[in-house]
Order: structure tokens, then C-alpha cells, then sequence
């Protein structure tokens, strides 16, 4: 299966997929929502790599997302905290990307708006801010 080389295109042909989704900004930057709260954008942080994809997901997947192929996900210092791993939309399988979003729906679909926010200093669970 090739791996994806455009941009948000793919993302947003897969992404409108499921239910109630729209796509709208976050940032300035292209991005995917679920009843009005986006689990998927463009990274817009200058730490993140071009064409790089922000998706939100717990913090127990991702970890075990980049233990697992850490050449197409990934973190930088400045997204530690958020619930969310990014991905590099070059390396990417469209398999594998439509897992991802769908991750990134049920996170966002399922989790109260304040509990996904950050993660404590140290590690722990999620932290209401």
C-alpha cells in the first residue's frame, strides 16, 4: 500500500468520512472537527516538521505509537503536554492514517472538553485547566 504524499487532502477526503464532521480551522491552519471540537490539524508550531499532522488521541496511544514507528510519529518539546502525537504525512499508510483519525474522533468524541486538555507536569492522568 503507497504511502500518502499530498497534504490535508487526503486527510480531509477521510476524515469527512465519519460522523459529524467538518472541517474548519484551528490556528490559521486546516482542520478536521467533531461536533465543533478538532481532533485533527496541519502542525502550525515552528518545532513540528513540514506537513506534519496533529492528531488528538490519550497519551497512553500515543506513546505507543511512537514506540512503534517513531520514523512517522512523533512529538517535540512544545506538544508534550496536549493530548495529541504527531505524524508525518509522507510516511503514513492511508490505512494507517484512517486508523489515526479515527483514534482522534473517538478521543474527542468521548472525552469532556476541560478533561483533554493537558497532562500533569509529572506524568499523570489528565489535568482540568
Amino acid at each position: 500500500m503507497p504511502t500518502i504524499k499530498t497534504g490535508f487532502d487526503v486527510v480531509r477526503t477521510l476524515g469527512l468520512r465519519l460522523p459529524e464532521v467538518e472541517e474548519g480551522t484551528a490556528y490559521g491552519s486546516p482542520a478536521l472537527k467533531v461536533r465543533g471540537r478538532m481532533f485533527a490539524c496541519l502542525a502550525v508550531n515552528r518545532s513540528a516538521e513540514p506537513n506534519t499532522l496533529a492528531v488528538c488521541i490519550d497519551f497512553h496511544q500515543r506513546d505507543e505509537l511512537i514506540a512503534e514507528e517513531p520514523k512517522t510519529y512523533y512529538l517535540t518539546d512544545h506538544y508534550l503536554t496536549y493530548p495529541c502525537v504527531l505524524v508525518r504525512l509522507s510516511r503514513i499508510r492511508e490505512g494507517a492514517l484512517r486508523d489515526l483519525l479515527l483514534m482522534g474522533w473517538r478521543f474527542m468524541s468521548t472525552t469532556k472538553p476541560r478533561q483533554a486538555r493537558r497532562r500533569g507536569r509529572k506524568g499523570q492522568g489528565f489535568v482540568a485547566r
